[in-house]
């Protein structure tokens, strides 16, 4: 008997498509839900998840599919479900209530709702029934809507209190009416309180920062490797680098790394890395992907580039459209075998010995005395018992099971064995490819398949860089045509509109929702950023020029005039009771941070006045929390350090197809120089100091390095250039 369908089968998102048969009367956010909250004087449930959360699951199996449950929802509540990814402004402007009032947050995120869309109370999971002297979530229900029957008049005065708090307390107050020159000038110290409070939190052991769980923080790893190219002679330069390349070389051997299937998990439940929680988002790729290839640029070390391989194979096989576009994240729950009726966290992932024993029973090419197995085994920690520790593990999903960790070094693998180690990664590489055939037989873990405009930035970034800096023309041209999809469906170029999602239906083709949701601020940083990445891999005008359009359009939509910085969401939704800007660099980069790199990079290449206008206003609004707490924002203490550094522009001139060309930009893109922007100086330049310089060399390969507006002299060697760009020639200034 088929189950009776709430409302949310009609919308598009997988999360929401996951609760379209709970007996729940679920609405969309959305006009229809708050109409018939106000006509019936009801409370509003706000559910808010993603479709990879664990505890959704959890919650939605407990109370959600629960019947009695169900009943007193849909009997006192208008009950909303929200994809936090779809909707980033009501997660950020309810989690932020929810973080005030209880102290923490998470998904999923429960609030209580006035049916003026005002919080009055709310947490995150909540357990069904009573235990343990805590209120399940049936009695909350039942005690919130007796509340209200019986006191609405003080719920609705407690409500309006604690929005004017919330916005008072989250508001970014500078005083207006004074010249911005005396007011405040960017302190450009402020990296070295960043680097202290980084450094307090790293640990020594395993890399990584601050205390399980443990996540990889690709914004802060940024941060520390532009400091150790900033400071490369001084103390705080080689130990930001040493923080830096030991926690991806940790991370690389963990357990957050799938061995594998390639890429990464969301976080590690324990100090090592060993076990994580098995989701894999899309925006961990892109920026982790962007850290290892940094890492490689600086070393030259091959650990560093098999990773940026190994997470863009992952990304190119299991995340991507055929037209382009990225999918969203990998779920951490799945089936363990085929006839299995309940989903078990890991179960894609992991190993039981006697599995990898009967898989592996071949003697090894090199040694036909020892089998494939014994190699694994001892490579990989796998033990007869598992190899999880109990703590973490609390609900018992990994009894007996292998998370697979390379905590033992090539080397001493060939010790132990007494083999070559170019026989033990032949032989590993054969181990991995028979576990990747036999996992491809389990049940897969549930896909996102949203495909979100802002990630996608974050990975037309990833392989733009990859491409530049390991110079693989596939990379480019992945980008390249994640970029063109983006152009294709996110962008409705006659309002000059980017939208925050495409999907995907049942036939695997590109089908909007009826009424696309607009792009937030995120959307048009990230990718802005990526354009910019992807126009300094091609050299492509169209890209730069597409940049330069979002970026015009972002500031209309976006830049508090009065008091400077720029909101996460525009004015055009009613809906959103409250407005905020964030400036912490978190799982993803905050959209000011990002706004601010792209305003220093678009200053330079279109030399708009509009842009440079905009950078110290920018930092003068998140100037108490850059000199309180830094290391919330490392993303934007960058951007201010390259600021009050200023930045380098190399404008090259030629056929693009010149190989004397590729080999000065060759030079360029493999050294890893954060202050620098790379330009093509011809007729379609946006700048006209490129333009003047592509006409003075006429379609002759030449090179001219550039900093606050000043050239050097051409240069047509790669010897010349680097010499330049190391500061060991004298400069020849030219305007």
């Amino acid at each position: 008997m088929e189950k009776i369908k709430n409302r949310l089968a009609q919308e598009r998102s997988p999360y929401l498509l996951q609760h379209a048969e709970n007996p729940v009367q679920w609405y969309p956010w959305g006009d229809e839900a708050f109409e018939k909250a106000r006509s019936e004087k009801k409370l509003i449930f706000l559910s808010v998840g993603y479709s990879t959360c664990h505890w959704c699951h959890v919650m939605e199996h407990e109370s959600f599919e629960n019947q009695d449950v169900a009943a007193v929802m849909n009997e006192h509540y208008v009950n909303i479900k929200v994809d936090r990814e779809e909707r980033p402004d009501v997660d950020q402007l309810y989690m932020t209530f929810v973080q005030a009032a209880s102290g923490q947050g998470g998904w999923p995120m429960s609030v209580f709702l006035t049916p003026d869309l005002k919080p009055i109370g709310g947490g995150t999971y909540y357990p069904p029934e009573d235990a343990y002297g805590r209120p399940g979530f049936k009695t909350i229900l039942l005690h919130m809507a007796k509340r209200w029957k019986s006191d609405s008049k003080s719920m609705l005065e407690n409500s309006s209190k604690m929005i004017k708090i919330l916005n008072d307390t989250t508001a970014f107050d500078i005083q207006l009416g004074t010249e911005l020159s005396n007011i405040m000038k960017p302190n450009p110290k402020t990296w070295i309180t960043c680097y202290s409070q980084i450094k307090r939190i790293y640990d020594d052991e395993w890399g990584g920062f601050g205390m399980p769980p443990k996540f990889p923080q690709p914004a802060i790893l940024d941060f520390l490797f532009h400091i150790s190219y900033k400071m490369s002679k001084s103390s705080e330069g080689k130990q930001s680098l040493e923080m830096a390349l030991t926690t991806l070389q940790k991370m690389a051997m963990g357990g957050i790394h799938d061995h594998i299937g390639q890429g990464f998990a969301r976080y590690s439940t324990d100090e090592k890395w060993h076990v994580p929680h098995f989701e894999k988002m899309l925006y961990d790729q892109a920026q982790l992907a962007v850290s290892y290839t940094t890492a490689f640029q600086i070393t030259k070390h091959e650990q560093y580039s098999d990773v940026v391989h190994d997470i863009l194979q992952y990304v190119s096989r299991d995340l991507s459209h055929k037209l382009g576009g990225f999918y969203s994240a990998e779920d951490a729950d799945s089936l363990p075998t085929a006839d299995s009726i309940k989903k078990r966290e890991g179960a894609f992932c992991t190993w039981t010995q006697e599995e990898v024993k009967t898989l592996l029973d071949k003697p090894l090419d090199s040694k036909p005395g020892i089998k494939l197995s014994e190699l694994f085994c001892w490579h990989f920690s796998v033990l007869p018992n598992g190899n999880v520790r109990p703590d973490s593990d609390p609900h018992g999903e990994l009894l007996d099971q292998n998370v697979l960790i390379e905590f033992r070094s090539k080397e001493s693998t060939a010790k132990k064995f007494q083999i070559t180690e170019e026989n033990v990664k032949k032989e590993l590489k054969i181990t991995k490819s028979i576990l990747f055939e036999a996992r491809k037989k389990r049940p897969r873990p549930h896909l996102d398949n949203k495909i979100i405009t802002s990630w996608n930035g974050l990975m037309i970034t990833a392989y733009a860089k990859a491409a530049s800096a390991l110079n693989v023309e596939e990379y480019k041209q992945r980008a390249v045509k994640a970029a063109e999809f983006l152009k294709t469906h996110a962008w409705d170029s006659n309002n000059s509109l980017l939208l925050r999602s495409c999907y995907v239906n049942d036939n695997g083709d590109i089908a909007n929702i009826e009424k696309p949701i607009a792009g937030f601020l995120n959307d048009y940083a990230f990718l802005i950023r990526g354009l910019l990445d992807l126009y300094e891999c091609t050299l492509q005008s169209k890209w730069l020029k597409w940049a330069n359009e979002l970026q015009e359009q972002q500031d209309e939509l976006f830049w508090d005039k009065e008091k400077f910085g720029y909101y996460s969401s525009s004015d055009k939704d009613p809906s959103i009771i409250l407005r905020f800007k964030s400036d912490h660099d978190g799982a993803e980069p905050s959209g000011n941070s990002i706004s601010a790199l792209n305003l220093l990079r678009l200053s330079i290449l279109t030399e708009k006045i509009e842009y440079h206008s905009k950078i110290d206003p920018l930092f003068l609004t998140f100037a108490g929390r850059l000199s309180s707490n830094s290391s919330a924002l490392p993303a934007l203490v960058s951007a201010l350090t390259l600021h009050c550094d200023s930045i380098t522009s190399v404008y090259v001139t030629g056929d693009l197809d010149n190989p004397e060309l590729e080999t000065l930009l060759s030079a360029i893109r493999q050294r890893y120089m954060p202050n620098l922007v790379l330009g093509l100086a011809d007729e379609n330049s946006l700048s006209e100091l490129a333009k003047g310089l592509g006409i003075a060399e006429n379609g002759k390969v030449a090179a001219y390095v550039c900093k606050n507006n000043t050239c050097n002299l051409p240069v047509h060697s790669t010897e010349e250039l680097i010499a330049l760009l190391d500061g060991k020639v004298e400069n020849s200034a030219s305007n």
